[in-house]
């Protein structure tokens, strides 16, 4: 994907717990700005790190269209277990600034958010869903960004963390795209979580209603290539409940999301799509599978452009609050 003339910036500032990921290859930091004390100025059309002035320990990524951030959409992307936020953020800023879309990027870092995936074990640290609500609600009152559903995609682990909270959360979501998750919860309340959706020691104070959360648009994204075993749970229940590769567990895990919302009389929103030759590598899924046309395709309809354009040169300054 080739992305020219937008410039990024990040902000100065230690990732708790793990070393400042690697910038993508298709985006080049040409400037470095702060932008957490209150009331300092967030630019558009780049890419901004800051903490979560609740808690400095929290940190996220940011983007506003050169549009600006009123009553814009949220987008939230989650990174996998290596931690490529800014991976996330700049190849995916491009089609945040077509869209006239905000971008945000959670880091939940190693070792606050090991288990960031499930949202969190009881006992664990914070619990993941609950930071990223904590993030949204900052950022809409930063950017004045729509206060209604938001749309969320992730990849490998943070396609486990994002079909677990659009389950958890199913009022928050306008669409979710699960990217080649490892493995699933599954719509089974005899089940206990997270391998279902029963009740469970493991994380107290989550609750799911079916009815819910099958009224969730989902689209399931998985490469054709993607039957590897690195990186992959891999247990006699998870195998024989879902399958032994990411591949296979995509495909059995819409199909019974599907059924379970045809037993409920409710119409199936989940869907599954298998792109040829693609294995488990987010940036060659965006470079060489349409990742980035396939989540925006489904998320906000197939009206834009396949190619993403640059934005005008002139980058106005967003203040906090401002609209």
């Amino acid at each position: 994907m080739a992305f020219r003339g937008l410039l990024f910036a990040m902000v100065l500032g230690l990732w708790p717990g793990s070393a400042a990921p690697q910038l993508a290859s298709a985006a080049t930091a040409t400037a470095v700005v702060r932008s957490t004390e209150p009331g300092a100025l967030i630019p558009r059309q780049q890419v901004v790190r800051r903490a979560l002035r609740a808690d400095t320990t929290e940190q996220y990524l940011l983007y506003i269209p050169g549009r600006g951030g009123a009553d814009a959409p949220l987008f939230v992307t989650a990174h996998g277990v290596s931690r490529n936020v800014e991976e996330h953020a700049t190849l995916f800023a491009p089609f945040a600034e077509r869209q006239g879309v905000v971008l945000v990027a959670p880091f939940f870092d190693e070792l606050r958010h090991g288990d960031y995936q499930r949202l969190g074990r009881q006992g664990g640290g914070p619990r993941s869903d609950q930071v990223l609500d904590s993030i949204l609600a900052e950022v809409r009152r930063l950017t004045g960004a729509h206060a209604g559903r938001f749309r969320i995609f992730g990849f490998s682990g943070g396609a486990q963390f994002a079909h677990r909270y659009a389950m958890a959360h199913p009022e928050r979501i306008a669409h979710a795209v699960i990217g080649s998750a490892g493995w699933y919860t599954f719509p089974d309340s005899a089940t206990p979580y997270p391998y279902g959706t029963g009740p469970s020691s493991e994380r107290a104070g989550l609750r799911f209603d079916p009815d819910a959360f099958l009224r969730v648009p989902m689209t399931v994204l998985v490469g054709g290539a993607d039957t590897g075993t690195t990186n992959l749970r891999q247990n006699e229940q998870v195998d024989q409940q879902q399958g032994t590769t990411r591949r296979e567990r995509a495909w059995n895990w819409t199909a019974a999301m599907r059924r379970a919302a045809l037993a409920r009389g409710l119409p199936p929103l989940v869907t599954c799509e298998q792109v040829p030759g693609i294995p488990h590598n987010f940036g060659k899924f965006m470079a060489k599978g349409g990742l980035g046309e396939r989540v925006f395709g489904a998320m906000f309809g197939p009206a834009a452009p396949a190619v993403p354009q640059p934005p005008a040169p002139a980058a106005a300054a967003h203040g906090a609050g401002s609209r």
